[in-house]
């Protein structure tokens, strides 16, 4: 399994419609593009000082399935030019990890 972690930022003003973006449209989108070997999207927010964080942890089976969404260069952000437009920075490349161990609690 690989982790692909990205971080993008917004003004504080403009956080909930980027957070609305995301799940409405953006992550919608990549669902419906039907990825062998796509098996989800994680979103984190957090508030800083004087900016709002996201991150978004996706999840891939392998390093085939990443260049399926992203491309042959796997690392390049894939940004919208509607989110590029809300936000105030980002990651021009995302971050990519082999899961080695997962343990989640009973309940």
């Amino acid at each position: 399994m690989i982790s692909r972690i990205w971080h993008g930022y917004t003004s504080l003003s403009n956080a909930d419609a980027y957070e609305a973006l995301l799940k409405e449209e953006i992550f919608t989108g990549i669902r419906e593009r039907r990825i062998k070997g796509y098996n989800g999207i994680q979103l984190f927010r957090r508030k800083l000082k004087d900016e709002e964080e996201f991150i978004t942890v996706m999840w891939f089976d392998n390093l085939d399935a990443v260049r399926e969404f992203a491309g042959e260069d796997y690392e390049a952000c894939v940004v919208p030019l509607k989110a590029r437009k809300i936000l105030s920075h980002f990651d021009e490349r995302s971050q990519h990890y082999e899961v080695r161990a997962e343990l989640m609690s009973e309940k």
